[in-house]
């Protein structure tokens, strides 16, 4: 029975919610919500999100031993394939504000407590085996183009990835690829965490319901695809910094994208799981661990 609550939620279909066509004001429209829900809860979000930079700068610095300097650019790209796993605190902030209940940063943390927590879970867990898979395909491009020696430096890397065909061959195979792993994760979890969040469905609606979004608007959420990765690529470029407000304002916006999409047929909202009723939740910490949260 958990098994098939993991997969099927209260069980309802995806075939019983209703996905809408959008277009390029939609997207527009989800943007200005989401830099919405950030002015309104800029330290919850930078919070959570704060570890974008760290982790950014952790393997600028790593890169500068060599070893690890040819997996730099993929790992910085592929953070893109984990977005939807880290913004789920974010989710659930806007979820709460549209629902006019408290935001304080604890309530992020009640994601944890909701009966979906299994479908979310299952489908982090596949965000990261493919966040895995590319950096080993990344790894072996690599290896296949310059062997298994480690640069001797960052210049003798720049050359040889930028001015050899080995290195050219290397930047085209690595970018499709790279590509065809984007669209992938699009297709899959565009809304399926909103979505999880928001009505008590499993991992397997989820899903199904992202890639009927995905194939109804195909040029439109093709375009929020390139727009979520031109925007990480600018908020990368100083010294990843610019995450700090780039994710949590694509995080917010992706629930209210997911709102524009998905229409409900009556789905069950999220509950506590039994095991959970009677804890205190993260909102009822002493406020000494969130002296920010009001």
């Amino acid at each position: 029975m958990a098994r098939s609550h993991v997969l099927l939620g209260a069980g309802d279909t995806a075939t019983e919610l209703t996905i809408r066509r959008i277009g390029v004001a939609d997207l527009k429209d989800a943007l200005r919500l989401g830099l919405a829900d950030f002015n309104a809860m800029p330290t919850h979000a930078m919070f959570l999100c704060l570890i974008y930079p760290v982790v950014g700068l952790l393997l600028a610095r790593l890169a500068f031993g060599y070893a690890v300097l040819p997996l730099l650019y993929p790992l910085v790209t592929g953070f893109a394939l984990i977005g939807p796993l880290a913004a789920l605190g974010l989710y659930e902030l806007s979820r709460r504000r549209e629902a006019g209940e408290p935001t304080s940063v604890a309530h992020a943390f009640d994601v944890l407590q909701s009966s979906s927590i299994g479908g979310i879970v299952a489908l982090g867990l596949l965000l990261l085996t493919i966040f895995a898979i590319w950096i080993a395909i990344a790894n072996a491009l690599y290896v296949a183009s310059f062997g298994y020696g480690s640069p001797v430096s960052i210049g003798a890397f720049v050359n040889d990835v930028l001015t050899t065909s080995a290195g050219w061959n290397l930047i085209i195979a690595g970018n499709l690829i790279g590509f065809a792993f984007a669209v992938v994760v699009l297709a899959v979890s565009s809304v399926s965490y909103p979505q999880m969040l928001d009505r008590d469905v499993g991992v397997a609606v989820a899903l199904l319901t992202s890639v009927r979004a995905v194939l109804r608007n195909p040029g439109t959420m093709a375009l929020w695809g390139a727009i979520v990765a031109a925007l990480l690529l600018i908020g990368s470029l100083p010294l990843f910094l610019g995450l700090t407000v780039v994710m949590p304002v694509l995080g917010h916006a992706t629930w209210h994208l997911y709102r524009k999409l998905v229409v409900s047929d009556g789905s069950p909202r999220p509950t506590l799981r039994a095991e959970d009723k009677g804890r205190r939740s993260a909102a009822d910490f002493p406020a000494v661990l969130f002296p920010w949260a009001k």
